[in-house]
């Protein structure tokens, strides 16, 4: 258990490309109102898309536009903002690290808005985007407790990425599929703007009766939901729903579901957690004034939420997409599967290098010797279902070090731990193409730190395109 894990400014400011120090919330800094990449898919249009003939089914409850106990606040962190300390919820380790994978006794964060209220239902979801740092810092069951705050899981994504994980930071968020809370929800400032649609691809979650137990998850996904055993459907956490563009969205007379319903057949909606009992719902910034209940119960509206409800559709293919700017990509599924993180083991040397996750990296003191460590748990590359190496891929591995360090990647058979591959030791700036060798392995890395001042070492592990 790490019993400290100090976030400072200095550190994470080198993530943030193009962003100022100091950002006024008067400015609504643009990256807070619309974040990621132009060409993330929450940002980007579905080209061509063909339907699965599957309806989502009726539940216990009615479909539910959720601005809620169950949502989440975006809120927004400049550098006035004081730092703070978060400890782990009570009777737990700590905070849960969810790109560590282990856990801390406390996180300070560096910037900790004034405003902050967690959702008070039991996934207590927040966000905090800070500006100055380009950090999406998100948290699940954050809750103050006895004037200290409290959180079970901890996860962290940047604001100019592509908004979902990739296979080796497989989970950036405190949602079922490893993004922010925040990612796709409906915003406040949204909700009234005049447009006859949201322009960007909306947040979803389905019951068991629609999501799927194999694959539980799909690209861009990275991770699920655990009890994926009670799910009796074909819809995989990451799929994309749509509403199919000849549907006469005329037929709703809520505005409010008539701008949904524009949104889910231009952008779509992302499977991104599972929930209980409910056909589908789609969540909305807490604190926002759209309500088609209008505080009490609207049949009228209920209804709609059902009719949507027969007509939405998953997404079997796609025969390209347009970014924010109107240009033609391909999604690339073609992610860094290789990650630092440990557990680490000392073979030599004084004392170990310390995992900089913001960085993704290993951090060596200086000590006058060369410091040699390893890994063979695995965890250095999480089994992400689309991503994982198979026999006979062509893979680059590429290596960025300061200091002298360098990385060795061995690849033990899988039943024997036999040795069936290894790169040798590969310094800053080179790289190794390899044939993957078999399929069912174990990962071993080993890591030399320099000698005399601080060195780092990170590295990247990609098909050869």
């Amino acid at each position: 258990m790490v019993k400290s894990f100090k976030l400072i400014s200095a550190t994470l400011i080198s993530l943030c490309i193009g962003c100022s120090n100091e950002v006024s919330y008067g400015a609504q800094d643009q990256t807070y109102l619309t974040p990621f990449a132009k060409n993330s898919l929450w940002n980007s249009k579905p080209l061509n898309p063909v339907f699965s003939d599957f309806v989502i089914p009726t539940s216990d409850y009615f479909p539910s536009i959720h601005n809620g106990q169950y949502s989440t606040g975006c809120f927004y962190a400049t550098t006035s903002d004081q730092p703070m300390k978060i400890k782990g919820t009570k009777g737990q380790k700590g905070v849960f690290d969810a790109d560590a994978e282990t856990f801390h006794e406390e996180l300070i964060l560096p910037h900790w808005p004034a405003d902050l209220i967690p959702a008070s239902g039991g996934d207590g979801h927040a966000d905090i985007f800070d500006v100055a740092t380009g950090i999406i810092h998100s948290f699940w069951q954050l809750k103050k407790v006895d004037g200290e705050w409290r959180a079970t899981h901890y996860g962290w994504m940047p604001m100019k990425g592509s908004g979902w994980a990739d296979a080796a930071h497989y989970h950036q968020g405190a949602r079922a599929t490893g993004v922010p809370a925040c990612a796709g929800i409906i915003r406040k400032h949204e909700i009234s703007d005049g447009e006859p649609l949201y322009h960007h691809a909306l947040a979803i979650s389905l019951t068991h009766n629609s999501l799927s137990a194999n694959p539980p998850y799909i690209f861009p996904a990275t991770i699920s939901d655990r009890f994926v055993d009670k799910n009796k459907g074909p819809i995989s956490e990451g799929s994309l729903i749509m509403l199919p563009a000849d549907f006469d969205i005329n037929v709703f007379k809520t505005p409010e579901i008539k701008k949904i319903a524009k949104t889910l057949q231009v952008h779509g909606a992302y499977v991104v957690d599972e929930n209980y009992g409910t056909p589908y719902v789609i969540y909305v910034e807490r604190g926002g004034s759209l309500d088609i209940h209008k505080g009490l119960w609207n049949n009228a509206a209920a209804e709609e939420l059902q009719l949507l409800r027969k007509q939405l559709r998953k997404v079997t293919s796609v025969s390209g997409y347009l970014d924010a700017e109107g240009n033609n990509f391909q999604p690339n599924a073609n992610v860094n599967v290789l990650s630092m993180r440990g557990p680490w083991y000392l073979e030599s040397g004084q004392a170990l290098g310390k995992y900089d996750s913001y960085n993704q990296s290993i951090v060596f003191s200086g000590s006058g010797r060369k410091t040699v460590q390893s890994n063979e748990s695995g965890r250095s590359m999480h089994t992400v279902l689309w991503a994982k190496p198979q026999k006979g891929e062509r893979y680059k591995l590429s290596v960025t070090a300061t200091g002298g360090a360098q990385l060795n990647l061995k690849v033990l058979d899988g039943a024997t731990r036999k040795l069936v591959y290894e790169t040798g030791n590969v310094p800053d700036g080179q790289s190794v193409t390899f044939e993957w060798p078999v399929d069912s392995f174990v990962p071993k890395l080993v890591l030399t730190s320099g000698v005399d001042n601080q060195s780092s070492i990170s590295a990247t592990l990609l098909k050869d395109q």
